[in-house]
């Protein structure tokens, strides 16, 4: 004989609303850390501003910094300008088409940006971009 439960037994069910939830909130935390991740390669400097500055594409890429004080560096890394050149063209051979970012400070001698872009240049090395600040 079956003895009647007193209490009444429900089927489960998988509630899907705090599912959802937990997935945005997963979905835009990573999305931050990953927007916090970009690599700056440069050393931090006062860039110039500039209306038509854009983002780019940084795969196969180096960053020449021209420092405030005229100082050179090679994605952080502080060179004289003859080793500088030696760097780009060891990297110019590795990767043929080879990308090179000047970031120069707004304050740093004309003349050091011009030399290092002429130098550049002459290692045969064509793509080569200024980097700037949008204007606010």
């Amino acid at each position: 004989m079956k003895i009647p439960s007193p209490l009444h037994h429900k089927k489960p069910r998988i509630e899907i609303i705090p599912f959802i939830d937990i997935m945005f909130f997963l979905l835009a935390t990573f999305m931050m850390v990953s927007l916090s991740m970009i690599q700056n390669k440069g050393i931090p400097v006062n860039l110039p501003v500039a209306t038509t500055s854009s983002q780019d594409d940084r795969k196969d890429s180096a960053t020449v910094t021209i420092a405030q004080n005229g100082e050179l560096y090679l994605d952080k890394e502080p060179l004289a300008q003859e080793a500088l050149i030696a760097k780009l063209k060891i990297l110019k051979s590795t990767y043929p088409d080879f990308r090179v970012y000047i970031n120069g400070d707004r304050e740093a001698p004309f003349g050091n940006a011009v030399t290092v872009l002429d130098e550049i240049r002459k290692t045969g090395i064509t793509k080569v971009a200024i980097q700037t600040k949008p204007t606010e």
